[in-house]
């Protein structure tokens, strides 16, 4: 196994730079850089010396042994000072003085997964963490990260070994009486069948959390839409005009809503009309408007119907309040009237979306689980009609089993390693 390093800090020009060692010769470098390394796990102030006596920097050192770093191997880390020479010095001594090999996207963190520091989830939640971009994704990211799908799935597991080992017993002694054990196989395998459907059923809004959501300004022309964008994005993101028909592709905005990702829509107001690009927009809008999490539908005023039927979880408000003073219930672009009410609810019915009590949020945990709860059925179904064969329930619980270890990393996972890694900055 090589020992590798990389600067762990971003690069350029800083206050402070990590430089990281990982791998069987760390200790042994560290020590030949810095003579007698600190206790592990203190950090204690050293000289940084290349083989010939040179001194490069005085910096901060770490050492962790391998049962208690983050890759599972000894690691040692150099807090240097910050300069782009600095650094590029200590990279060339590690290079060129003791043969280490810098490391490839991702790979202290593969080297964590492979030595079980950390299952897939957990390097899924840690890449998620990296890219976090709201305080949501922050937080279902840690919840990830902190190992709450491995914690999931080792609870269902104990249901399933519990249910496959009555299931051989019976298929042991299937010459004995042993009793009958189908209701307390089917207590265990409907237990956890529930839970994977709750599970399920949370899935889109928590994914949504990491994608972020659509969130369309619906109304008819002039009622305010484009104004009201600006407003939110607080710039001029669409152009706004007092003719009629100004908006013809749906523009998008990007911005942060009570701790979501959201991408604002604004499309072409609704009206019949026989021009041929603003019919194509109005069409255009329309279908991004049905495919969006929610629609802000906008009425003409306060006592004009909506322009469209409302659905469940849409947001009505009447355009142009500040022509309406003393009304409730509109917006206005232009003053900012009702816009923090407006946001208070967006936020609120996004909230609604996300299941709190659910911790899976990609689309690869969504498939395995589908495959187990379909496993899990076929079970179940055989328990229920009776006179079934024991083989056949046990190898529907052991491709239950499988699902489940392939969620959290056991198995047929190093096709997905690459693309999941690949997303990873060098030094992490």
């Amino acid at each position: 196994m090589d020992t590798i390093f990389a600067l762990a800090s971003a690069r350029g020009k800083s206050g402070v730079a990590v430089i990281r060692l990982s791998g069987p010769r760390a200790h042994a470098v560290g020590r030949a850089m810095v003579g007698k390394l600190p206790t592990l796990r203190q950090a204690s102030l050293r000289p940084i010396r290349r083989t010939t006596g040179e001194r490069l920097d005085t910096g901060l050192v770490l050492a962790f042994g391998a049962a208690a770093s983050f890759t599972g191997e000894d690691v040692v880390e150099l807090m240097v000072h910050g300069s782009l020479a600095t650094i590029a010095a200590v990279e060339n001594c590690l290079a060129e003085d003791h043969g280490l090999r810098l490391a490839e996207p991702g790979e202290f963190t593969r080297r964590a997964l492979e030595n079980g520091v950390l299952d897939l989830t957990q390097v899924e939640g840690l890449g998620d963490l990296l890219d976090a971009e709201t305080e949501s994704q922050r937080r279902q990211a840690l919840r990830v990260l902190d190992g709450a799908i491995g914690k999931l799935v080792a609870g269902w597991r104990e249901h399933l070994l519990r249910a496959a080992a009555l299931v051989e017993v019976s298929i042991d002694f299937v010459e004995e009486d042993v009793g009958n054990f189908d209701t307390r196989i089917l207590s265990h395998l409907e237990s956890v069948s529930d839970e994977v459907r709750r599970e399920i059923a949370g899935q889109g809004g928590r994914e949504r959390v990491q994608t972020g959501f659509e969130v369309a300004l619906v109304g008819s022309v002039n009622v305010g839409k484009s104004t009201l964008l600006n407003a939110l994005a607080g710039r001029e993101a669409a152009i706004t005009s007092e003719v009629a028909g100004t908006t013809r592709d749906v523009i998008e905005v990007r911005m942060e809503i009570g701790g979501f990702a959201v991408t604002i829509l604004d499309t072409a107001g609704l009206r019949e009309t026989g021009e041929m690009v603003e019919s194509i927009g109005i069409a255009r809008g329309q279908a991004r408007a049905n495919a969006a999490d929610i629609r802000i539908i906008l009425c003409d005023g306060p006592d004009e119907p909506p322009p469209i039927d409302a659905l469940p979880g849409d947001i009505l408000r009447f355009g142009k309040a500040d022509l309406h003073p003393g009304r409730e219930g509109g917006v206005s672009g232009r003053t900012g009237a009702g816009m923090e009410e407006l946001l208070a609810d967006v936020a609120r019915e996004l909230g609604s979306r996300v299941a709190r009590d659910g911790v899976t949020v990609r689309r690869r945990h969504l498939q395995a689980m589908q495959r187990a709860g379909v496993a899990l059925d076929e079970a179940i179904d055989k328990l229920r009609a009776g006179d079934y064969i024991a083989e056949l329930v046990a190898a529907d619980i052991r491709q239950a089993m499988t699902a489940l270890d392939s969620l959290i990393g056991k198995v047929d996972v190093e096709d997905l390693l690459g693309d999941i890694f690949a997303s990873f900055c060098i030094g992490k």
